[in-house]
């Protein structure tokens, strides 16, 4: 039986990972639920940064440039997973439920996410600073995805959830990634979607945590 580790980044400056699991074996860290719990959390908060510094700069570059204010879709491609609106609703969610949310949104951008790396490396009125967290939220919200598996496998070991959650999520997830609806999107509006998910995820995490060890800065 093989256990699997996964490296995750945290700061503000990309650092040698460490890798951690949820049983102890050869060269991996074991951490308990509160910790892994703060690692996708951080690991949620620095992703969710680059996207607003992203964004921010898309915003300086294209909309005083192109006349964009007020034309940004809404129709994202996402908006088909049914997410809890409000923390009211998301508290009341079931875990497993909650848990199940944060792995199809983050399933459902990792495709959207590396195409528009590939768009904005040929962009060449943007440096390549832009362009290298273009990748790294397509690299972060591989590894976040990773780590939320690792937290939903502790949550099962410990019998807070029944069921695993902790598989790729369902097809309809991963079909929405690779559907046609995000290849039509422009750079902008695709940026500005997974602004907001990222933003999803980030508290979906936060207040999944507190229902669960709240006893660990809550």
């Amino acid at each position: 039986h093989t256990h699997r580790c996964i490296a995750l980044y945290m700061g503000h400056t990309l650092r040698a990972p460490l890798s951690i699991c949820t049983n102890a074996h050869a060269g991996c860290h074991v951490l308990s639920l509160a910790n892994l719990f703060d690692r996708v959390i951080q690991h949620s908060t620095r992703m969710h940064s680059i996207t607003n510094d992203l964004h921010s700069e898309f915003e300086q570059y294209f909309l005083p440039s192109q006349n964009h204010v007020g034309r940004v879709s809404h129709n994202c491609h996402t908006s088909t997973i049914i997410t809890p609106n409000g923390k009211g609703n998301a508290q009341r969610l079931q875990r497993e439920e909650l848990t199940r949310v944060i792995l199809m949104l983050l399933v459902a951008w990792r495709d959207p996410l590396w195409h528009f790396h590939q768009s904005m490396s040929h962009q060449h009125d943007f440096n390549n600073f832009s362009s290298n967290k273009a990748l790294q939220m397509s690299d972060m919200v591989h590894e976040l995805r990773k780590g939320v598996e690792k937290v939903a496998e502790k949550m099962q070991k410990l019998g807070i959830i029944k069921t695993s959650v902790s598989k790729p999520a369902p097809p309809e997830a991963v079909q929405l990634a690779d559907g046609a609806r995000w290849h039509l999107m422009k750079d902008y509006d695709l940026l500005y979607c997974f602004r907001r998910d990222s933003n999803k995820i980030h508290n979906y995490l936060k207040l999944l945590k507190c229902r669960i060890v709240p006893e660990h800065g809550c």
